[in-house]
């Protein structure tokens, strides 16, 4: 693969992103120069990978499986809850895209998903979350000991089964990757009801917390496929791209969607505490006795502040300066794919770049 600028710089979890150049471009960057074909969307990448997707899942209900009850029931109320499985599904899309012919990919999905809803316990107990996909989130139902202990059988589930794909590369990608999520979540807890968090440091959470995650899901794919380095570099940075538009963008959808279609409780990010993109702008460009009340709900967590902020919000272009900046990594996944040979998969890859920024839920 040739031609194209790589994003090798975001693999290294500890480097601050405002220093990278794709930070620098993001406003100007508002979709990729060559212009394709309108790729396919989420209904038909679902159509794609159903007979993947199938495996997927059953491997995922088997392996589940425990004579303790209760993990059981709270990894049933998780599982069965749904959700689009975007993750495992860039693993099978990912391989499929580079010729993979084999099974492991699956394999490889289900740790992914595995590695993902332990990490979805273990943040509802954090962020002390009572609903999740228009559910009572586990730790609600049956407490935050409990939840945290399944989510840390989830995690050696998933360690179980990589150490099955017997490949030394795949254990160091997700042992790296488990690492700088757990990192991820430290750093998010010392900008909780934090005013003062910057752009910065709030683009360096949402890096380990979930852009790493992506960035694995397509690396793996592009290992088990054998791709060359150069290839599988260029896959990794297509993931951890999308990742970075997803959240941007779910972060948007917490002051725009309502609470039914998000399937949470909207303003759930103030309410914890959380100074995400929409608001870190909008503090940085209204009055300073806006700021203040802002500094203060952040602090908080009054969510009776919310119709205000919401309306400075507005008021400062914050959403649309969050939404460029969630095109921008959306683009720049997409051109992380212009080498990739065209198939259906990349194609389908191409879409959930447009899917991450359009959806609304």
């Amino acid at each position: 693969m040739q031609g194209r600028k790589s994003l090798s710089a975001f693999t290294q979890p500890a480097r601050c992103i405002a220093s990278c150049p794709l930070y620098f471009s993001t406003m100007n960057a508002q979709s990729s120069p060559h212009q394709q074909a309108t790729p396919p969307d989420l209904t038909a990448i679902l159509a794609l990978v159903s007979e993947d997707m199938a495996a997927v899942n059953h491997l995922i209900r088997r392996r589940l499986a425990s004579d303790v009850l209760l993990i059981n029931q709270i990894g049933e109320h998780i599982i069965s809850a749904g959700g689009k499985r975007l993750r495992p599904m860039l693993v099978l899309l990912a391989a499929r895209a580079l010729g993979y012919q084999g099974n492991a990919h699956i394999q490889a999905a289900a740790i992914i998903e595995f590695i993902h809803t332990s990490t979805l316990l273990h943040d509802d107990v954090v962020d002390e979350s009572d609903l999740r996909r228009g559910r009572k989130t586990a730790n609600a139902l049956w407490g935050n000991a409990a939840s945290v202990l399944v989510g840390d059988f989830l995690y050696s589930r998933s360690f179980q089964l990589m150490v099955e794909l017997d490949s030394m590369q795949i254990m160091r990608i997700l042992a790296d990757t488990t690492n700088a999520i757990a990192e991820g979540e430290v750093l998010q807890l010392l900008h909780v009801h934090n005013p003062d968090t910057d752009e910065p440091a709030y683009l360096r959470v949402i890096e380990r917390k979930t852009a790493v995650l992506f960035s694995a899901a397509t690396r793996l794919g592009a290992v088990l496929a054998g791709a060359d380095a150069q290839t599988e570099q260029a896959m990794a940075d297509f993931g951890l791209a999308l990742g970075f538009a997803f959240q941007i963008a779910d972060d948007v959808l917490d002051y725009t969607a309502d609470a039914e279609t998000l399937g949470k409780n909207l303003g759930d990010d103030l309410a914890e505490g959380k100074a995400t993109l929409p608001v870190i702008h909008c503090m940085n460009h209204c009055d300073v006795a806006l700021r203040e009340r802002i500094a203060a709900a952040i602090q908080s967590g009054d969510l009776q502040a919310m119709p205000e902020i919401v309306a400075a919000i507005h008021a400062q272009g914050s959403l649309h300066y969050s939404r460029n900046i969630a095109n921008a990594y959306a683009a720049q996944a997409e051109n992380a794919l212009l080498d990739c040979p065209d198939s259906a998969f990349r194609q389908a890859l191409r879409g959930l770049a447009h899917y991450a920024i359009d959806r609304n839920h």
